[in-house]
This record gives structure tokens, C-alpha cells and sequence, in this order.
């Protein structure tokens, strides 16, 4: 009740925020406790929140455990024998049990608030890719999962990512053309067979495309083959460059 009264007055601009600060003072969106501010993590809930910061892949985003496994030109050994299609990824949070605290909430259980605690925490961490940025591009959900959830938390994260970055959002550029299982139990070769064929290029939406450079969004990245299937048919529409910006990162288990 008290995230609804929030939208109703957050509804009102300015006046009516300061009214509803006023009378629903701002809670840690992880555990409600009070905060100075809408939208910001408590002391505890920021301590444990996983970070990503350098050293770090070029390419694919995942975090090193320290200076020692950084390989030639800053890449992972993964990314160092098969590179993925994308030019950089870039995660803001490590994926672990305190970004599951926000990132299951919002994915599963209606918490389309916490889009705009994310955003920011993204937008720092992907602030070298969105100044070179033409167009942002979620991924897209299947139109069946998309009628059970009533929303694509990718497509959430590119509004309030274009709300702050400026860079125009294309909600539909992409498309599943066929339902697959849900990733989550898979291992790499699996997720890559799954998905294979899946995205394609709305053609009336291919000509925003061309020449551009182009950021994908999504919540997480894990294996990378969903991301690899949108940048390979999106560089096929004629985008100029393709990178990646999530939430979070599942780190590689060899790095740690």
C-alpha cells in the first residue's frame, strides 16, 4: 500500500512528492527501513550490496577476483578463446544474495519501482558506453511470458536509462519469435542451443537501426548466449556497434 500511495502522489510532480515525503517518509526499497531519500539503499542493505568495480573484463563485464587474472588487453580467458559478438558489457552490481534481494522482487513479483533504484546504480557503470550511445534496446520478452508478468523489466530499466541518460529507448526493436524454456538450470551450451534463432529485427523498426551504435539492456547477464542472440541479429539489421549494460553480472566461478 505504501509503494502505491508513492506512485499516486509521485503522480503529482514536485509538490506532490514533497507532500508524500512528508507523510510516507522514504523507506530502503530492500528492507523499508527509513532513508534520507527516496530510491537509496539503507547503510546495511548498501554494505551488502556487490558492486562491480575494476578489474573486471572488457568485453564480457564479469568481475576478477583480484589484479593476477586479468588477461592480454584486460579480457577473461573466455572471452580471450571465444569472444562474444557484443564490443563491451558493462554490469553494475556482482550477482549474489544482496542484488537477489532487489532483482527477484523486481522481476517476479511486481517491484517495477525498484527500475528506478537500478537505473542509476547502471548508469554509472555503463557511463563510457551510453555517452557513445545512439539507441537503447532491451531485451524483449515472449509475448505470452510478457502477458503473464504484465511488464519486461528490460524495457523498464531502458526507460529510466533514457530518462537519464538522454539516449532515445526502443522498447520493441526486438522480438522472440518463439517461447523457450526459462535459462535459469542451464549450463552455457545449453542456454546458447535454447536460444538459438529465437530474436529477430522488427522491420519496421530496422531503419532506426542502421549506422547506429547500439546498447542492449537487460536485467542480468550469466552465460551471455541471450545477449549474443540479440547483438548478432541486431549487427545484422545494419547497427553499427553493439554493447551490453545489466544490472548485474553472475560472476565466473574460476575467478574466484
Amino acid at each position: 500500500m505504501t509503494r502505491l500511495l508513492r506512485g499516486l502522489f509521485a503522480a503529482g510532480g514536485q509538490a506532490g512528492r514533497v507532500v508524500l515525503d512528508l507523510l510516507l517518509p522514504p523507506q530502503c526499497p530492500c528492507c523499508d527501513q527509513p532513508v534520507d531519500a527516496p530510491g537509496r539503499l539503507c547503510p546495511d542493505c548498501f554494505r551488502r550490496t556487490g558492486f562491480i568495480t575494476a578489474p573486471f573484463c572488457e568485453t564480457c563485464g564479469v568481475p576478477f577476483a583480484h589484479a593476477a587474472q586479468v588477461g592480454p588487453e584486460g579480457l577473461c580467458s573466455r572471452c580471450l578463446a571465444n569472444p562474444p559478438p557484443w564490443g563491451r558489457a558493462r554490469a553494475a552490481l556482482r550477482y549474489d544474495a544482496g542484488t537477489r534481494r532487489m532483482l527477484l522482487p523486481f522481476k517476479y513479483s511486481d517491484r517495477t519501482d525498484l527500475a528506478a533504484v537500478l537505473a542509476p546504480m547502471m548508469a554509472r557503470a555503463g557511463a563510457a558506453l551510453l555517452r557513445q550511445a545512439g539507441l537503447l534496446v532491451p531485451v524483449p520478452l515472449h509475448r505470452r511470458r510478457l502477458m503473464a508478468r504484465r511488464y519486461n523489466q528490460a524495457a523498464l530499466l531502458a526507460r529510466a536509462l533514457a530518462g537519464l541518460s538522454g539516449v532515445p529507448s526502443v522498447p520493441d526493436a526486438l522480438r522472440r519469435v518463439r517461447s523457450t524454456v526459462p535459462l535459469g538450470g542451464l549450463g552455457a551450451e545449453a542456454r546458447s542451443m535454447e536460444v538459438a534463432g529465437v530474436f529477430a529485427v522488427r522491420a519496421r523498426r530496422a531503419p532506426l537501426l542502421a549506422g547506429r551504435r547500439v546498447v542492449l539492456i537487460d536485467d542480468v547477464l550469466t552465460s551471455g548466449a541471450t545477449c549474443a542472440g540479440c547483438t548478432e541479429v541486431l549487427l545484422d539489421a545494419g547497427a553499427a556497434a553493439v554493447d551490453v549494460l545489466v544490472a548485474a553480472r553472475v560472476p565466473d566461478p574460476r575467478l574466484r
